[in-house]
């Protein structure tokens, strides 16, 4: 694994136990190491960490809005655990038996967890330069793919992308306020969801308003 992983583990440990699924951890407790869940957790971090500091500094072009955008779209389920199947992490998952029967080795959430995991194991090894370097080494191709592909002109659309992922509730867009004579009006528009707001945007005309206020709700959902 570790010439998959292009990085030799000072201490073989970590990388065992950030091959552990908890549902193997749960079924062999007197033989396994811990589950790879608090790894996941820190390898989350230092992921959106590495990839916010690498987007901040290769797409100066871009406003936060967008920037935030781009993350989402490369720190999320599919990318991460596309990026674990490159390397075959699959293969050296340690299931329990109902994850084995049930395809874990090829389901997108064991796949980028685990991932995270080995980015919190190399961090905890070698540190963030360490991390930083493997994670770069293996998604660095497909950061620069997503923002070519990347569309950043209608927030609306993304954000209902978003939400769909958790909920099937419409999204609601409310004119609040009108100011201005009728050749220079300004609209304020708020974006709901279930009765909260989301954001708040203003624009010349109301489809400006509603893209501004799509845009401004974004950074709540990540």
């Amino acid at each position: 694994m570790e010439s998959l992983l292009h990085y030799q583990f000072k201490d073989k440990a970590l990388l065992d136990r950030a091959l552990t699924h908890s549902s193997y951890a749960h079924e062999f407790k007197k033989e396994s190491p811990d589950s790879n869940e608090r790894l996941e957790f820190l390898g989350d971090a230092v992921l959106e960490l590495v990839i916010s500091d690498y987007i901040f500094k290769h797409f100066d072009e871009l406003p936060e809005g967008e920037l935030t955008k781009l993350r989402a779209s490369i720190v999320c389920e599919t990318s991460i655990a596309k990026a674990a199947t490159s390397l075959h992490v699959g293969k050296y998952l340690k299931l329990g038996r109902g994850e084995e029967n049930t395809g874990g080795r090829s389901r997108d959430s064991i796949l980028a967890d685990t991932f995270e995991a080995i980015i919190g194991a190399i961090y905890l090894d070698g540190g963030i330069d360490c991390a930083r370097g493997f994670i770069l080494g293996t998604m660095e191709d497909d950061v620069f793919d997503l923002r070519n592909k990347f569309k950043t002109s209608d927030f609306k659309t993304y954000l209902q992308e978003l939400i769909q992922k958790n909920s099937k509730s419409p999204i609601e867009y409310t004119i609040v306020k009108e100011t201005g004579p009728d050749h220079d009006k300004v609209f304020v528009v708020n974006v709901l969801h279930e009765n909260r707001i989301l954001g708040t945007g203003e624009g010349k005309s109301k489809k400006e308003a509603e893209q501004n206020a799509a845009q401004n709700a974004i950074p709540k959902r990540r």
